[in-house]
């Protein structure tokens, strides 16, 4: 099938309305990311079936700013495969007013795998002090930060307690519970872990100054809520509700009972903000360049 062709796209939502990035059964009346990227693709009247594999998956109200997931499209009448920058604008057009959006799409070889030949995944959680109420908060800042009424956070703790994360561990403790538990190895390595500064989207209009934080964290792959657990306990930590030896135990118990309840940090500060490939990866087939 010459006109059979596999694409790398990468895409950005807003998670609030979505009931996660995965699609769900056509019954469920809150659908995920996936349902409707899926969609679109189908108008553009493929002759094979429409199913794309999401390479890293995030919960309801959660958002992104760059995952990725591949698909395979074949044209009808022996069409050849869509240019990249025409299935992009294709497909963001039957997307209509979701708050949806391709960036960018790559040819890439039939055997590529968004989700297997990532090597890195990028999540940035964001913050906001001195915040008793989320009336107070810039309105388009609503549902895009974790408000808190803290108008400080011991930043060097946190840092402390930050480090004490990185690298390869059993994050048993900081894996919620799913039915995905079995079958995934909780030892990961978490390449990054550090807290900077941030800022509002309208730090330079809004009435008053509003502290901003941002935590980032990079792995090869992440556990089922790790990033939301592991923010609420440095959170905590700034706080000073729980020590860094705390931590220390926590991690150390392996153990996701020994996470403290109460501490996991909400799905609406949290973004995706990259999904990395090795360069070779992602580059196609040498008949597809001479296309």
């Amino acid at each position: 099938m010459q006109n059979l062709a596999r694409y790398l796209v990468f895409f950005q939502y807003t998670g609030t309305k979505y009931s996660g990035v995965v699609k769900v059964p056509p019954h469920q009346l809150r659908k995920g990311v996936q349902n409707y990227l899926e969609d679109a693709i189908r108008r553009l009247k493929p002759l094979n079936p429409v199913c794309l594999t999401v390479s890293s998956r995030t919960d309801t109200g959660v958002h992104a700013l760059s995952n990725s997931a591949h698909f395979d499209l074949q044209r009808k009448n022996d069409n050849p495969p869509f240019p990249e920058d025409i299935l992009v604008d294709a497909i963001n057009f039957h997307l209509g007013t979701e708050q949806i959006r391709v960036i960018r799409a790559h040819r890439v070889p039939d055997d590529f795998h968004a989700r297997f030949c990532a090597q890195s995944r990028t999540y940035i959680y964001r913050i906001a002090l001195g915040v008793p109420h989320h009336s107070q908060l810039p309105i388009i800042e609503h549902d895009l930060c974790w408000s808190i009424r803290s108008t400080e956070l011991d930043v060097g703790a946190m840092r402390e307690a930050a480090a004490l994360l990185v690298g390869v561990h059993d994050f048993s403790s900081f894996r919620a519970v799913n039915s995905d538990l079995p079958f995934k190895s909780p030892v990961k390595t978490l390449d990054v872990a550090s807290i900077q500064p941030g800022s509002s989207f309208t730090q330079a209009h809004f009435h008053r100054e509003i502290p901003f934080w941002e935590l980032t964290f990079t792995s090869r792959s992440f556990l089922y809520k790790q990033v939301r657990r592991m923010t609420g306990a440095l959170v905590a930590v700034g706080q000073g509700r729980l020590s860094v030896h705390k931590l220390k135990e926590i991690l150390e118990a392996q153990d996701s009972l020994a996470y403290p309840q109460g501490l996991v940090a909400p799905a609406h500060g949290l973004f995706l903000t990259r999904v990395d490939y090795r360069a070779t990866d992602i580059q196609s087939s040498q008949q597809t360049s001479e296309e």
